[in-house]
This record gives structure tokens, C-alpha cells and sequence, in this order.
């Protein structure tokens, strides 16, 4: 048993869309197919995998860097001989050979890319969904209904309250009770506005987040935190640098409703550095960790043991990135959710053909893998790649 072949393609899922700090005109990812000679139905089992949005394609770090290491690797030494089957942990540790600690930057999302794809291959070949697999793994209770909430609400050209409202509603309509939108981008007084505006059409039940993509000095976050903390919101996220967890520690002291960060911290030792420093409340607060950015789910187990060493409750993690990975990890390994673009970042976004949402909540189908095969247009892009 053996990897064969590491490919990769630059993808584009550019929009007309920006939040306080970007717009995605140009955004692109990295598709990446882990292709083995194990053999399934006629057909080598291949896992797929790709970065989240907000970070761009890592194409030159997996050609030139962490591809080569796994295939020059000898077989056996990538190889769980408990059973039989690729180890994620002797791959990511391959890939991590030669590489410095600190500096987390881009090849934090290049190696979480392969290390998707090298979990959908291990998953696909013991003939499992990844959940199930990772809850028998890991002594946990699976649970395949999963929270999700729905982001959007972002800026371009023409949209005015009632393009946002109808947004908003159509998330409504689809079945889900918390949403999200962006904040920042504009004057408060004018965010105040369309906030309260989504606010009006909010049925009993559900819920407004607002996410200031890490926009804010500590005057203006702390501004926002006056504002918002009148209004019933499910979260505050990200107000300032995801670096400074002193002005996340020092926005606690004005806002005291649950707040939300993380999904911009890429290893285990900035999440905890975070945990230390950031005043963080281990009682309403969320965190965002995305694994697909930050070294993958070998990584991300590190981050989770580190949390439960300080205390905090893994229900507590939300993952940021709206991917089928962090669904399986949430189902698997019990977290409290996982984000959701139910029409942003196609085909890359969503839920398998069929999946529905219903209170806030969708059930994870039992696909082997990560799932991609059960959703037909996100599988044939990868197929132009795999197969």
C-alpha cells in the first residue's frame, strides 16, 4: 500500500464580495488529489482535499515542497501496521521534515490541503465515513446531526438593506436559525442600520453573528462592543488582528455577551497562546479553528487536547470554513457545529446532494470518506483532477 501520486490544481472561486477587509475578486485554492494503489470497484481510491476561502491556492508549496517529501518517502514508513493503512500522522510528520517551528503563515494551509485528502483516502479504504472513523479512533460518541449556521451577508456594489433582508431570508427559508453577516466594511452607524434591519425579520428562535474579519483597533472594536452588546446576537466574532490577544482580552471587559475568533490562528501553539492571553470565556465564548488552514486534522487533534488541558469543552468549537471536512470532524469528535456557505465559494461550499437543513441542524449521510462523491457538482470538478 502506498501514495502513487500527489496532484494539484489552482482553482478560482472569485466573487464580486468583500467583508471589512478583502474582497474576492481574485480569491483562488488549491484542489488536491491523493492518489493510491489500493484498489476499490475497478478504480485506485483517491482523497481529495482543498483549502477554505480566504486564503489563496497553495499550488507552489505542494509541488516543490511537501508532495516531494511523501512520494520520495519509502512506503512502509506511511504506513499504520496496526491496519494496514495509511497514517495521517506519519504522512503529516513527512511532509513537516526540514521545516522550523514558528512561522505558520502559508504552508499551514498547504499541508492542512494535503492532509484533507490523505484522510478522505484513509476513510475511503477502510470503507467508512470519516466521522465513524474518527469517533472509533478516538473513544468518542459519533453523532451524525450536526449544528450549522449560515454565513453571507457580505458587501458589493448595489446591495442595500433589502438585498441583505432578502439574503437573509432566503438562509430562513432553507431551514437555518442563526445567521451571519459581515460588519466593519462600512460606518458603524450605517452597520447599526442593516444590522437592525436583519434583526426585524428574525423569527422567534433564531439568531444574528456578526464578523468584523479582525478590522478593528481597540477603540473602534470596543466602539462596536458598546453598540452591539443592546442587541440579542449569537456572537461578536473576530473584531481586531487575531495576533492581539490583548485586545481581545481587553474587549471582554465591554462586551459581555459570547464572542467568536480563532479561524485566522493556523497551529496548535497560537490557539494556545490565544487560550492563555486573549481573556477568552470558556462559558459563552466560541472558538473558529479551521482545520483545512492550519495543518489539517493531525494539527487540530493537537489543538483539542490542548483545549482540553485548560478546560474548555470541545462543544465549544465552530469551525470556520463551511467544508464537509470540519462537518465530519464535527460529527466524529463532537463539536458544536460548523459553519456554512449555502450559496458562497461553489462547488466547494455545502452539503451532499439531498442533505437538508432542518432547525439549524443537517444529518450527516453515510458516504465513505469525507462524503465528496455524494455531491455531483463538487465531485466532478475533483474528478478532473483524480481521475
Amino acid at each position: 500500500m502506498r501514495i502513487v501520486e500527489v496532484r494539484e490544481r489552482t482553482a478560482p472561486i472569485a466573487s464580486p464580495i468583500a467583508n471589512a477587509f478583502i474582497d474576492f475578486s481574485k480569491m483562488t485554492l488549491s484542489l488536491v488529489a491523493v492518489v493510491t494503489d489500493v484498489i476499490r470497484d475497478g478504480k485506485p481510491v483517491i482523497g481529495y482535499g482543498f483549502n477554505s476561502n480566504g486564503r489563496y491556492g497553495q499550488g507552489g508549496l505542494i509541488r516543490e515542497r511537501f508532495a516531494p517529501r511523501i512520494l520520495e518517502a519509502k512506503p512502509d514508513d506511511l504506513i499504520d501496521s496496526t491496519d494496514e493503512n495509511i497514517d495521517p500522522h506519519k504522512v503529516w510528520a513527512t511532509m513537516f521534515t526540514n521545516e522550523k517551528p514558528g512561522g505558520h503563515g502559508e504552508r499551514s494551509v498547504a499541508i492542512g490541503t494535503i492532509d484533507m485528502a490523505v484522510w478522505d483516502a484513509v476513510a475511503k479504504i477502510a470503507g467508512k465515513p470519516l466521522f465513524l472513523l474518527l469517533s472509533e479512533r478516538y473513544g468518542t460518541v459519533a453523532n451524525p446531526k450536526v449544528f450549522v449556521y449560515a454565513a453571507g451577508g457580505y458587501y458589493y456594489p448595489g446591495k442595500g438593506l433589502e438585498g441583505l433582508a432578502t439574503e437573509m431570508q432566503s438562509y430562513l427559508d432553507r431551514g437555518y436559525n442563526v445567521v451571519k453577516m459581515k460588519i466593519g466594511g462600512a460606518p458603524l452607524a450605517d452597520d447599526l442600520k442593516r444590522i437592525e434591519h436583519v434583526l426585524k425579520l428574525l423569527p422567534s428562535g433564531c439568531q444574528l453573528a456578526v464578523d468584523a474579519n479582525g478590522r478593528f483597533d481597540l477603540e473602534t472594536a470596543v466602539s462596536y462592543a458598546k453598540a452591539l452588546r443592546e442587541y440579542d446576537l449569537f456572537w461578536y466574532e473576530e473584531a481586531g488582528d487575531p495576533l492581539d490577544y490583548e485586545l481581545q482580552e481587553k474587549l471582554a471587559e465591554h462586551y459581555p455577551k459570547p464572542m467568536a475568533t480563532g479561524e485566522n490562528l493556523f497551529s496548535m501553539q497560537d490557539a494556545r497562546n490565544l487560550i492563555r492571553y486573549g481573556g477568552m470565556r470558556k462559558d459563552r465564548d466560541w472558538l473558529q479553528f479551521d482545520c483545512a488552514l492550519s495543518y489539517g486534522l493531525v494539527e487540530y487533534l493537537r489543538t483539542l487536547e490542548m483545549l482540553k488541558n485548560y478546560g474548555w469543552s470541545w462543544t465549544r468549537c465552530i469551525p470556520h470554513g463551511g467544508h464537509q471536512m470540519s462537518l465530519n470532524i464535527a460529527a466524529g469528535l463532537g463539536l458544536g457545529g460548523n459553519e456554512s456557505y449555502p450559496d458562497l465559494f461553489q462547488p466547494y461550499g455545502g452539503f451532499p446532494d439531498g442533505v437538508k437543513v432542518e432547525n439549524g441542524h443537517i444529518v450527516m449521510p453515510e458516504l465513505p470518506g469525507i462524503g465528496f462523491e455524494g455531491k455531483s457538482d463538487l465531485i466532478k470538478e475533483m474528478r478532473t483532477l483524480g481521475e
